[in-house]
């Protein structure tokens, strides 16, 4: 880099944004979501009433903000937003074990390992980055449950955010020094969850995925995949090889890891998870969607508030 250029602070702390979108955003709100202010109100009304009167799932929270997620998430159509709900709630109770008794720091080692980490900086789109360092993972002592976990935190913190809730996402899968013993781990059950948790049963809009360093092993684990993908989804994965200008035509360098060409250091999941602890709005807002803390685990000013309110940490 040159040596005149400042590079910004990285902010570890997560913001919550959860009010009206920033005004640079509202545009993208209308054109890219179908938000329109002035009929915002109506569109929640109508997926309210649409969740009642089918009963085909009982959410935990019924509130405007929460069911906002899911209208932003399908162009502010209600019918559809309610079909991402009923698979949301679906998907939860078909897969209990990814969502009950989850302690979130537990997952420190996915980050230790470098398996899976958040930066905290978005790419020039202002959109959350989630990479994986596939080729780190351990298959002997890190579970792909425990993949799915961090993964599905991950995306609860990130429609924490207003922001993300109208940009989406964008994933990064780096394939280098991927092998046979992934591959194994790549079943079709596992394939048809990471299309569902991606595609059609989260809250959250994938932009983009792109997939670097990958062999012929990749290959392999595509042709599982590809039954699970959609026309459209299979549209939003960029293949790049081994060629890291490729990935540059998509996210700029300055917003990328100097792995990739960029200018960052490797930021660790594990970090990320140590930030939220101290922060009461994120730690109340991932309480109320199931998970649990330990007392040691979170800031004491954190505990003793969340003990005035009479909120439970498990």
């Amino acid at each position: 880099m040159d040596g005149n250029v400042t590079m910004p602070t990285p902010d570890f702390n997560v913001e919550l944004d959860l009010g009206e979108p920033p005004p640079e955003l509202l545009e993208y709100a209308r054109s890219g979501c179908g938000e329109d202010p002035n009929t915002r109100l109506q569109a929640i009304h109508e997926l309210r009433e649409m969740i009642y009167e089918r009963g085909e799932c009982t959410p935990l929270r019924m509130d405007d903000e929460f069911l906002i997620r899911f209208l932003r998430a399908r162009n502010f159509i209600p019918q559809r937003a309610h079909r991402l709900m009923v698979n949301y709630y679906r998907f939860k109770d078909e897969n209990s074990d990814l969502f009950e008794n989850v302690y979130p720091l537990d997952l420190r080692n996915i980050g230790d390992a470098n398996v899976m980490s958040v930066p905290p900086y978005r790419d020039q789109d202002g959109r959350r980055l989630l990479m994986y360092r596939i080729g780190c993972w351990d298959t002997k002592t890190i579970g792909v449950d425990d993949l799915f976990k961090a993964t599905i935190f991950a995306l609860e913190i990130g429609v924490l955010e207003v922001r993300t809730q109208i940009l989406g996402g964008v994933a990064l899968f780096d394939l280098e020094d991927i092998g046979i013993h992934h591959a194994w781990q790549v079943t079709p059950s596992v394939a048809s969850k990471i299309v569902k948790l991606l595609v059609s049963s989260f809250p959250a809009t994938t932009h983009a995925i792109h997939i670097i360093n990958h062999s012929w092993v990749f290959d392999k684990i595509y042709n599982i995949f590809k039954p699970f993908l959609t026309r459209d989804m299979q549209s939003r994965i960029y293949f790049h090889g081994y060629d890291v200008t490729s990935l540059h035509k998509h996210i700029r360098p300055e917003y990328l890891p100097e792995r990739y060409g960029g200018v960052w250091p490797d930021f660790s999941y594990t970090g990320w998870l140590e930030s939220l602890k101290n922060n009461y709005a994120v730690v109340k807002a991932i309480i109320s969607s199931g998970y649990k803390f330990r007392d040691e685990e979170i800031g004491s000013e954190v505990v003793r508030r969340l003990k005035e309110e009479g909120i439970k940490l498990f």
